[in-house]
């Protein structure tokens, strides 16, 4: 331990914003980091406690907190960085948009608050960066096996990194124009600037991983020249479609519009909100704005083209996404901007329902949501309706959650009606499941009864063909994804040695 009484001399301090009047007008990360002596009396607070719930509760990696800690307040910083790469292979993405389990599982947070470990984390890497210790950790020697992970995304890095170390040969395939999947697009760079994944990048490249971009594998590349070229595959596609909103449109003055769309459409009835202009995908407006901080034109970042300015927004969905459309909204000049969440306010503090060491259900609020967004609970979505096509109101009424035998159930508040005037709705109402059009169906995997590509050890229903990430456990967090290609590329190393 440190410093035995640390906890005791030190409250935690959390590190500083941005002003709102000055990170509202650039793109620019919103965090400041701590000064080194404020750091090291923040690591002096973790007790290293006999059982650290941090790190075996908490941390789906595993990270060796107490560990780090105790070397950061000593000054060992290089030391600190080989710990934390040892279980953790972008520990600069996980101090930056991980929401940090392992603080509520701290200790200290049964009764105070927890030690600061995600910003710890952060500048240890950060640090290892600026004094040039992270270097390509390249394979002694080659195994001669050649591996193929779809998917950019963390998990795919992560298990792609792996299996490079390991000796393999490793080509990843990633259907954008850039390597990184959600980290690339799906992150505004006021969360996580680009160069920072790029510089990692830069290290797979010199372990030897291979990237082919604009490939869409299934499409581009058949299943069948996949698994002929290659002796194992990896598939980390993510969980890519996205929950919909199955609601009546209305044209003023006539009758509702019919739900139409393309053949093959699975729910013809989800569709219907496009059909008005101004409603659209949270991931197709983040991604739109991340090709523009990447300097693309306009002409090539696609149509429609999808911007805020001068609009009044509603983000439904309260989720990190919704909270990212929120801030993207804002920096872009949004007149206004206004998020619902169909789920109940959580409680401010603490929540009987989660003690802990589990992930606490309690109100928080994001950087995003500080910077000028009324928010709404418990308001189920009605409908919208618009004029010549294009989007004017959305109507919506406020519900109560209410506990039976068979879990909560939703009713509506009578008398609790409203319409809201907008001319762009974002749905961030969350993910379903792996696409299966295309590589899942031409593969014939098995899927378990979420939608998932079901996986034992990691192996699909298909010898040779694995799965990590999103694709095998559904929408989850950064740090699943990174445990997830970790052992996914355990399992692949396994099984091509026998």
């Amino acid at each position: 331990m440190a410093d035995p009484q640390g906890f005791l001399k030190y409250p935690r301090v959390d590190p500083d914003y941005r002003p709102v009047g000055e990170r509202i007008k650039d793109w620019y990360e919103v965090d400041r980091p701590l000064v080194e002596e404020v750091l090291n009396q923040q690591a002096a607070r973790c007790m290293d406690c006999g059982v650290p719930f941090c790190h075996g509760v908490g941390c789906p990696l595993a990270n060796r907190i107490p560990e780090f800690n105790e070397l950061v307040h000593r000054g060992r910083w290089r030391e600190a960085a080989e710990n934390l790469h040892s279980t953790n292979n972008f520990p600069e993405i996980t101090g930056r948009v991980c929401p940090a389990p392992c603080e509520t599982a701290c200790t200290l947070a049964i009764n105070d608050r927890p030690v600061t470990i995600r910003q710890i984390e952060c500048q240890i890497v950060e640090r290892a960066f600026r004094e040039g210790w992270i270097r390509p950790a390249r394979a002694s020697a080659r195994s001669g096996k050649r591996v193929a992970v779809v998917g950019s995304g963390p998990a795919g890095l992560a298990a792609a990194q792996q299996l490079a170390r390991a000796g393999h040969e490793v080509v990843v395939f990633e259907k954008s124009d850039r390597v990184g999947g959600l980290l690339r697009y799906g992150i505004p760079d006021f969360k996580m600037e680009k160069q920072i994944l790029d510089r990692r990048l830069d290290q797979l490249r010199a372990e030897g991983v291979k990237f082919e971009t604009d490939i869409t594998v299934g499409v581009d590349l058949s299943a069948r020249y996949l698994q002929k070229s290659f002796d194992a595959i990896c598939l980390s596609m993510g969980a890519g479609r996205p929950r919909l909103l199955d609601v009546p449109v209305q044209e003023k003055g006539t009758g509702p519009i019919c739900p139409s769309g393309p053949e093959g459409a699975s729910h013809k009835s989800d569709l219907s909100p496009f059909l008005l202009d101004g409603v659209h995908l949270a991931m197709d407006f983040l991604t739109q704005q991340n090709r523009r901080g990447a300097g693309d034109p306009e002409e090539v970042i696609g149509e429609p083209i999808l911007s805020a300015s001068g609009k009044n927004v509603v983000v439904i969905g309260g989720g990190d996404t919704g909270s990212d459309c929120v801030g993207t909204a804002i920096r872009q000049g949004a007149l206004s901007v206004t998020q619902l969440e169909i789920l109940p306010q959580p409680p401010e503090g603490s929540n009987p329902e989660t003690p802990w060491p589990n992930w606490p259900k309690i109100m928080r609020s994001s950087s995003s949501q500080e910077e000028g967004c009324q928010r709404r609970w418990s308001v189920l979505t009605k409908s919208f309706s618009g004029t010549s096509g294009h989007l004017t109101e959305l109507h919506a009424c406020e519900v109560n959650w209410v506990r039976t035998d068979d879990g909560w159930q939703m009713k509506e508040r009578p008398g609790t009606d409203f319409t809201l005037t907008t001319d762009m709705i974002l749905l961030a109402m969350g993910f379903l499941h792996v696409e299966h059009s295309g590589l899942v169906n031409a593969m014939g995997l098995a899927l378990d009864d979420r939608g998932n590509v079901a996986a034992g050890d990691h192996m699909t229903s298909v010898e040779g063909v694995f799965a990590a990430g999103d694709a095998v456990c559904g929408a989850s967090l950064v740090v699943h994804a990174i445990r997830c290609g970790r052992e996914a590329a355990a399992a692949i190393d396994r099984w091509l040695k026998t």
